[in-house]
């Protein structure tokens, strides 16, 4: 390739294969919260067919979370040492037939149980065979943003990652979205088994359009000497593997995690419990449940992008990174606070607005968390570290999954469960900025 001067560095320079690129990633999430959503869709019939009881379904979420947490492990350092291209495509393979296998989870179950009778754990084989099958789709799962973080990371200079990183985290919202509307119809149509299998098809579809396009810029065909110029125009970063003592002792390892913990578990409850809530507080069943859950994942899908976008603009500006991340994040930590009245008000549509506005903030916080591992860690260990940010998220999730089904099992109020999701993010932006005050570059000697 021909060498290009600094003149010639600007976003337009050269092509926009690397947006392509986004792309990908985008519908990949989209799947990816499809997947996982189906239950929660489903959640009030298959309560109804299989008579489970809410710590039978809050089971079922924690197995999710208790493998999306230790899959984020595997997942991190699979794809700092496999690569994206062949990482990303083993976690999509896992968790696609971990998707469709749901439809078999009873003619299985039976085998389940037994396997885990022997562990202590007393189940029906519908809980059990769901349980197994919840979590090979962790497992799974937890490859995704490990990947596309890493992605981004090696296909953007850093002033443009929040920005992307929000692009391919409103696939998320999307696949949210696009979940009430499929699968109720695809359940009234064909049965809940269908919607499973499916569903679960989708990721082989996205499997083919990855092989074929994706590539490192350095060896795509279609990526120009200026775009790669521009790709590369942040300082030159080693190129090496690292192990986990060499990341876990940095603060900035801690505050991702830290941050991820304590947040990750309220997007899951809007995951795994909203129609549930919608249908408790206000009576709406499968039939009805399509409209407020579009609104509230098109609201949160603003967020994702608005959140990346505004960090991006202030560095654009001129602010510090330090400075446009930590007043992005602050802005999406205010705008959950309002969630705390969602279970006293008597409006479903002032409800589903609180929360809207509280999953939106979510997606903008998200997209600045995940930036802030590229920021601050060279791209050879961003699956690292944001796995094991990841992996405490997970664990977050798994103790919001315990105390939800606890809280609805004995009083049946979403009350308390919406005071803690309105305090979340400021405490844990608290203990980011006493970590972390400033953004800077780990040294990793």
């Amino acid at each position: 390739m021909n060498k290009v001067s600094i003149q010639d560095l600007t976003p337009r320079a050269g092509g926009y294969y690397r947006w392509a690129v986004c792309a990908l990633l985008f519908f990949a999430a989209t799947i990816n919260y499809i997947d996982r959503q189906v239950i929660g869709i489903l959640k009030p019939t298959l309560q109804a067919q299989f008579g489970w009881s809410e710590l039978d379904y809050g089971d079922i979420v924690f197995a999710f979370q208790l493998a999306y947490a230790i899959g984020f492990l595997i997942a991190g350092r699979m794809m700092d040492r496999l690569g994206t291209k062949l990482g990303f495509a083993v976690a999509i393979t896992v968790w696609s037939v971990a998707a469709a296998a749901h439809a078999e989870a009873e003619t299985f179950g039976g085998a389940a149980a037994a396997l885990l009778a022997l562990g202590g754990m007393t189940y029906s084989a519908s809980v059990a065979g769901f349980i197994v099958a919840r979590m090979a789709l962790g497992l799974g799962e937890a490859g995704n943003f490990p990947g596309a973080i890493k992605t981004v990371a090696d296909w953007f200079p850093r002033r443009e990652r929040a920005f992307a990183t929000g692009l391919f985290n409103s696939g998320t919202n999307v696949g949210a979205l696009v979940t009430p509307i499929a699968v109720p119809w695809i359940t009234y149509q064909y049965g809940w088994y269908w919607a499973f299998v499916a569903t679960g098809a989708l990721g082989f579809v996205w499997l083919v359009f990855w092989w074929w396009l994706y590539e490192t810029p350095e060896k795509h065909p279609r990526v120009s000497a200026q775009e790669l110029a521009w790709i590369r125009s942040d300082p030159q970063e080693p190129t090496r593997n690292l192990p986990w003592s060499a990341l876990l002792p940095h603060r900035q390892t801690w505050a991702f995690a830290i941050g991820k913990f304590m947040t990750d578990p309220i997007w899951w409850l809007y995951l795994f419990w909203m129609p549930d809530f919608l249908n408790r507080n206000f009576g709406v069943d499968l039939k009805s449940m399509g409209l407020p859950l579009v609104v509230l994942y098109l609201v949160a899908d603003v967020g994702s992008i608005g959140g990346g976008w505004l960090s991006s603009f202030l560095i654009r500006k001129g602010w510090t990174v330090n400075a446009a991340r930590k007043t992005a994040m602050l802005t999406c930590a205010l705008a959950v606070v309002p969630i705390i009245f969602a279970a006293t008000v008597q409006s479903m549509w002032l409800a589903v607005g609180l929360v809207s506005i509280a999953a939106a903030a979510h997606q903008g916080w998200s997209a600045n968390l995940y930036t802030l591992v590229s920021d601050t860690f060279p791209r050879q260990a961003v699956g690292s570290v944001i796995g094991f940010g990841g992996m405490a998220g997970a664990v977050g999730g798994m103790l919001i999954a315990k105390v939800t089904a606890y809280l609805l099992e004995f009083t049946g109020s979403y009350v308390t469960v919406f005071f803690v999701a309105g305090s979340a993010y400021l405490l844990a932006l608290a203990v980011i900025q006493a970590l972390v005050p400033r953004l800077e570059p780990v040294k990793l000697d």
